[in-house]
């Protein structure tokens, strides 16, 4: 309904899946498709990754929910001009899908931002990383209480329960007490994003509260509870 109302766009269909999507290319040839990521039968991803091999002539601008690394970076390989989250307004949708279609990239501000902090992360470039209770003292030589394992490292470890290493990071964060907002900030998401990892974790780890998830990040080494501060 709203892109219907959004001027300079024409929408030619609307599928359910990712399985659907790729039909409806091959059957209208758009010039733009504005891909969700979690649908069941086949995936967002997976969909682009379909639709740019077939029929390169079709960009693919992703809108979803998710902002996090797990779901931006595959859906760029798999071949996305553009990212938005669900929070775009009807402006910022069509100003996506003309960059696209100019050659140039349709990304949020947040989306972007996050690019920049990823590319200049030195864990990405393959940097050292310091290790042990110094490496992330401050000038008085003491480790913070609750203090959040590094998300490279997030990466690297085997997760229980099929959590995602955002999904984690967000629960360490909220091992440290963080608020929704105070989260969104920290990782440059919306708070919608950030609810919506929440409750997948909850129903990954069986936590029906946050304190049941914050005795769950200390069992499992995700987050370290204020007793482990070193001196």
């Amino acid at each position: 309904m709203l892109l219907g109302l959004l001027p300079g766009i024409e929408v030619v269909g609307a599928a359910a899946d990712g399985e659907e999507a790729v039909r409806l290319v091959v059957e209208h040839a758009p010039d733009v498709v504005l891909m969700d990521l979690r649908m069941p039968r086949c995936d967002g991803v997976e969909a682009t990754r379909r639709i740019r091999a077939r029929h390169p002539a079709t960009h693919v601008v992703v809108l979803t929910t998710y902002a996090d690394d797990d779901s931006l970076f595959p859906a760029l390989r798999a071949g996305a001009r553009g990212y938005l989250t669900k929070d775009a307004g009807g402006e910022e949708i069509v100003r996506a899908v003309r960059h696209v279609m100019s050659g140039e990239a349709g990304l949020s501000p947040n989306i972007q931002r996050r690019l920049l902090e990823r590319l200049s992360d030195p864990t990405v470039s393959g940097a050292a990383a310091g290790a042990g209770a110094g490496a992330d003292a401050g000038a008085d030589g003491m480790a913070s209480a609750g203090s959040v394992p590094p998300r490279s490292a997030l990466h690297r470890r085997e997760l229980p329960d099929g959590l995602t290493a955002r999904e984690a990071e967000v629960l360490s964060l909220v091992a440290d007490g963080l608020s929704n907002a105070e989260i969104a900030r920290r990782l440059h998401v919306s708070t919608a994003t950030v609810k919506t990892h929440i409750n997948n974790l909850f129903a990954k780890t069986g936590a029906r509260d946050r304190a049941q998830a914050m005795r769950y990040a200390f069992q499992h080494g995700i987050a370290r509870p204020p007793e482990s501060s070193i001196t």
